[in-house]
């Protein structure tokens, strides 16, 4: 097994709306999609943005554009407006999940990042 950042076998955009803000993660192929399903949850997401996320976190998969997309509610201290946090926007939640960490068969070298 071998540790590897999101960022590694994915590519994620993110936005937001008022306190909440979404994220969505795209796998490059088929078998990538399926170990992100299964390692990404929305607890796993959730606990990667403690002390930023106090909400929810919901997952919705699209198998069919090998991506899934995160909402994250009461994410932004209020919202762009009434925050007080430097960053208020939800545009840098995607850089910051592309850091999380999952564990893959084999070694990192041999992944498959191929479009099929």
């Amino acid at each position: 097994m071998a540790r590897v950042q999101l960022r590694q076998i994915a590519m994620a955009r993110s936005g937001d709306k008022g306190n909440t803000v979404n994220i969505v993660l795209l796998a490059p192929n088929d078998d990538l999609y399926e170990l992100l399903a299964s390692e990404v949850t929305p607890e796993r997401v959730k606990a990667h943005f403690e002390g930023l996320v106090r909400g929810e976190v919901v997952r919705y998969l699209l198998p069919r554009l090998r991506a899934m997309n995160f909402v994250c509610r009461d994410a932004l201290g209020g919202g762009g407006s009434a925050t007080l946090r430097i960053d208020n926007l939800g545009k840098c939640f995607a850089s910051n999940l592309m850091r999380l960490e999952i564990e893959i068969d084999g070694d990192s070298g041999d992944l498959n990042l191929t479009t099929s």
